[in-house]
């Protein structure tokens, strides 16, 4: 288990510590690295050899209005959702982007109704199942700095709305 390195220290530093212990632990023991969980942060921990995560971070973003999306964070709060008809995210298949749209999820946050939360949760929950599931096929393909680089490229076009 490795720890320690959410508690406010640089990313750069976190990066540092885990490119050190990737050649210090076994390859054939599961690695696992608590309380890390930006999108980004497990990305460049599995490319350093990390094979497990825990972390709020999906759960407690939802309950603020911010929900991850594949071309970055959307922040429910912000205005432009107020009328907004679109899905969350027109390339996830969870249950709120296939029933719900931003104005309606922004509705439920601005009312601190328990739905709005409940729905950002399952959003933000198979948001992060999907990471990880192309994180795993880029792996076995391959493929994983490919796959890094158009993660990181969507993330720069699109950003934070």
């Amino acid at each position: 288990a490795i720890g320690g390195l959410s508690v406010g220290e640089p990313k750069s530093e976190m990066i540092k510590v885990l490119d050190g212990l990737a050649s210090e632990l076994p390859n054939e023991s599961p690695r696992y690295l608590m309380g890390v969980g930006t999108p980004a942060d497990l990305l460049e921990s599995v490319r350093r050899g990390v094979d497990m995560f825990d972390c709020v971070m999906p759960t407690r973003n939802a309950r603020n209005g911010h929900l991850f999306t594949s071309t970055g964070i959307v922040k429910l709060r912000n205005a432009r959702h107020k009328t907004s008809v679109e899905p969350l995210d027109r390339n996830c298949d969870c249950y709120t982007c296939q029933n719900f749209s931003r104005a309606y999820l922004a509705h439920l946050d601005k009312c601190n109704e328990i739905l709005g939360s409940q729905l950002a949760t399952i959003h933000n929950l198979r948001y992060y199942q999907r990471h990880m599931a192309a994180i795993r096929s880029a792996i076995e393909a391959g493929t994983l700095d490919d796959y890094a680089n158009e993660f990181y490229a969507r993330l720069e076009s699109e950003g934070e709305t």
